[in-house]
């Protein structure tokens, strides 16, 4: 399969592709199948994912805040990349699928490093490989065009949120709580080659929990949000925690999954359900202090990402926002794969030479394409 050139919207086959995701969560990965023309999701087909076992998480972990050539970085991408061929192989076979059937894999591979204002983003994840394993055409690489040209790489679901919009009321708000959890606003008009829309990171979203978690009580995280629902929020150490300019800054904007642990030292001292308590609040006034920057204050937020099985934190997004606060499962969809779903969505706008990234989503100087095609 060869990359084809830019044709009207209008007239794209529709490809099916296999979406990829290793979260900031890290948690595990996410794949997922969907049928697109590279502006409307035609079909949202099968999706599974795949948990990491503790000792690979630590050795994943241990690679955050490396650049891919740091010591020891190369053996888990390696391993990382046999996973995601692993997890293919498996979405397959259990759908009756081959690899013929599938025209294209998005493949974004695990961030360790994110410093846009470096013109720095790191994926790790060797998609030749992936495409050698799994005998099926590979995109991957798709933030460091954006952050070359002085993008800040991030977040990169925006136009596959947009997708999902069509028939919603709006003023929307789409939020992805992930480690780091981020927004799309889409406001009423717009096309998919002109969309009326605001992307940017809010704050943190699960990453500063789980590492809470993880180390007062050695679990990997607060199922259900029950540790943070028996904890008393910290009203003093939740001011100092949004004492920071960041939330301040004009979007987009976005974060590293480290930019904030510093920060989490700040509920050292506390019992861990306190703790846990603190840290979601200040992941929900965080998402808060987005309505700020949005044009117009959205009438409806739709969550995804594995924040929204977290009660606790829904809850008080509920309080916090004064509009509903569904999960995407409220218009139809599967917010485990949402994500898995963009990187398909991604692949196939790349392959088509689309944008992938706008000024609006990334701060790039205009509309810029991205990713790179790894034929099998």
């Amino acid at each position: 399969m060869t990359r084809r050139q830019p044709l009207t919207a209008q007239v794209f086959k529709p490809l099916k592709a296999l979406g990829l995701m290793s979260g900031t969560s890290l948690d595990g990965i996410d794949a997922a199948i969907i049928v697109s023309d590279g502006s409307r999701l035609l079909e949202a087909g099968a999706a599974t994912s795949e948990t990491y076992e503790p000792e690979f998480r630590k050795r994943l972990r241990g690679c955050l805040g490396l650049a891919a050539q740091a010591p020891g970085v190369a053996d888990v991408a390696h391993e990382l990349t046999l996973r995601h061929a692993k997890i293919v192989k498996r979405l397959l076979d259990e759908n009756g699928l081959d690899a013929s059937d599938i025209d294209l894999i998005g493949f974004h591979g695990h961030t360790t490093l994110h410093r846009p204002q470096d013109r720095l983003t790191v994926q790790i994840g060797d998609p030749a490989l992936l495409a050698a394993q799994t005998g099926i055409n590979v995109v991957g690489d798709f933030r460091s065009n954006d952050v070359a040209q002085g993008g800040e790489g991030a977040p990169f679901a925006s136009l596959f949120h947009f997708a999902l919009s069509d028939d919603l009321e709006k003023p929307l708000a789409m939020l992805n709580i992930g480690g780091v959890a981020n927004v799309t606003w889409i406001g009423e008009g717009g096309s998919v080659e002109d969309p009326n829309i605001l992307a940017f990171d809010t704050g943190p979203g699960n990453a500063l929990i789980d590492d809470w978690v993880h180390e007062t009580i050695a679990r990997p995280m607060d199922e259900g949000g029950r540790l943070a629902r028996g904890g008393m929020v910290n009203e003093k150490r939740l001011a100092q925690l949004l004492d920071n300019t960041y939330f301040v800054e004009v979007p987009p904007k976005s974060l590293d999954r480290e930019d904030f642990v510093k920060a989490s030292q700040i509920v050292d001292g506390l019992s861990p359900a306190d703790g846990a308590a603190t840290l979601a609040a200040f992941s929900v006034q965080a998402i808060k202090k987005a309505i700020d920057h949005f044009p117009d204050s959205p009438k409806r937020w739709l969550v995804t990402g594995g924040g929204r099985h977290n009660d606790t934190l829904m809850a008080m997004l509920g309080q916090q926002l004064g509009v509903p606060v569904e999960p995407i499962e409220a218009i139809g969809q599967n917010g485990d794969a949402l994500e898995a779903q963009a990187f398909a969505f991604l692949a196939i706008r790349s392959f088509y030479g689309l944008p992938l990234s706008l000024p609006n989503t990334t701060r790039a100087p205009r509309p810029l394409g991205g990713g790179t095609l790894f034929e099998a």
